[in-house]
C-alpha cells in the first residue's frame, strides 16, 4: 500500500509492502506529522515557534518533543562548530532540524507496529527500513537540480536515510549561522547516514558550510554525502560510490531530491 499526501508544505509518500498494512497505519502517520506541522511550523500562527517568536511562549515552558529539538539541535550546533543555529537574526526556527526528526519518528511508529518494510519520503528527506516488493533494497532516486524531472543518480539504501539541503526548491533560505550571510556557492548537498535524523542535521550544516561541507560530512563516520555546486560541478566523498547503481548515473554530475524509483 501506498499513499501521498500534503502536509507541512510538501509531498509525504508513505509505502508499507507489508500484507499487514491498513489505511489506519497511514492515518496514524499522516496524523502525526500534522500534529508536527501544527506545533512547529513558523507559518501558522498558533504553532508553539510562532507563540515563541511574538514572546507569547517560553522555550522552557514548550512542549516536551520542543524540548527535545532543543537539545538535539543544541548537540549539532557544538558538533558543527556553529555551523548549524536554529536563531536567525533573533528569530527561532528549528526547521532545518524538525523535518528529519519527524520523518525518523513516523518510521521509527512504523517499525514498533511491526511493520519491517517501509519507507516514508517527506519533501524528499527518505528513511527506508527492509525491502522493496521485490525483496530488492529500496532504490531512491536523486533529481538534477536545474531539472527536477531527470533523475541523474540512484542510491540503494537499507535501513538507512537521506536528506538534502539546497537552494533548488525553495531557494535561498539556509545562512550561514556565525556570520548571517546568504549561501550561494553551492547549489545542493545529499548525505546518506544510519537514519535520515542524522542525515538531516548534518546536510543543514554542511550546506551551510559551503564547499567545504562535504569535507564534513567525509570527516564522519557511517556517512556519506553528494554534492554540487553552482557552476554544476559534483563532488563526492570517498564512499559514496558504494551506494550508488543503475544505469542513471553519470559519473560527473547529479542532481537532488530524492525519490524511490522502480
Amino acid at each position: 500500500m501506498k499513499q501521498t499526501r500534503w502536509l507541512m508544505g510538501m509531498p509525504i509518500t508513505v509505502e508499507i509492502v507489508d500484507a499487514s498494512a491498513d489505511a489506519g497505519a497511514f492515518d496514524a502517520v499522516y496524523a502525526y506529522f500534522a500534529y508536527v506541522d501544527q506545533t512547529f511550523s513558523p507559518f501558522k500562527e498558533t504553532s508553539e515557534v510562532s507563540r515563541v517568536n511574538r514572546g507569547e511562549l517560553a522555550l522552557a515552558d514548550a512542549c516536551a518533543d520542543m524540548q527535545i529539538i532543543l537539545e538535539l539541535a543544541e548537540q549539532t550546533r557544538q558538533e558543527t562548530n556553529g555551523y548549524f543555529d536554529v536563531w536567525h537574526n533573533g528569530t527561532f526556527n528549528p526547521s532545518g532540524i524538525v523535518k528529519g526528526w519527524a520523518i525518523d519518528e513516523a518510521a521509527s511508529r512504523l517499525y514498533e507496529q511491526g511493520f519491517q518494510n517501509f519507507y516514508v519520503d517527506a519533501g524528499g528527506d527518505v528513511q527506508v527500513y527492509g525491502h522493496n516488493a521485490q525483496g530488492q533494497a529500496w532504490r531512491v532516486g536523486i533529481c538534477n537540480p536545474f531539472d527536477l524531472g531527470q533523475i541523474v543518480k540512484t542510491v540503494t539504501l537499507v535501513d538507512r536515510g537521506i536528506a538534502t539541503s539546497g537552494s533548488y526548491m525553495r531557494g535561498t533560505h539556509i545562512y550561514d549561522p556565525r556570520g548571517g550571510e546568504a549561501l550561494d556557492e553551492i547549489v545542493s548537498i545529499s548525505v546518506i547516514g544510519p537514519d535520515v535524523l542524522e542525515a538531516d542535521r548534518f546536510a543543514t550544516a554542511a550546506f551551510a558550510m559551503g564547499r567545504d561541507g562535504i569535507y564534513f560530512i567525509e570527516s564522519l563516520p557511517g556517512f556519506e554525502a553528494y554534492m554540487i555546486d553552482r557552476s554544476g560541478r559534483a563532488t563526492m566523498t570517498t564512499h559514496f560510490h558504494e551506494y550508488v547503481s543503475g544505469r542513471l548515473n553519470t559519473p560527473e554530475f547529479a542532481g537532488q531530491a530524492g525519490r524511490i524509483t522502480r
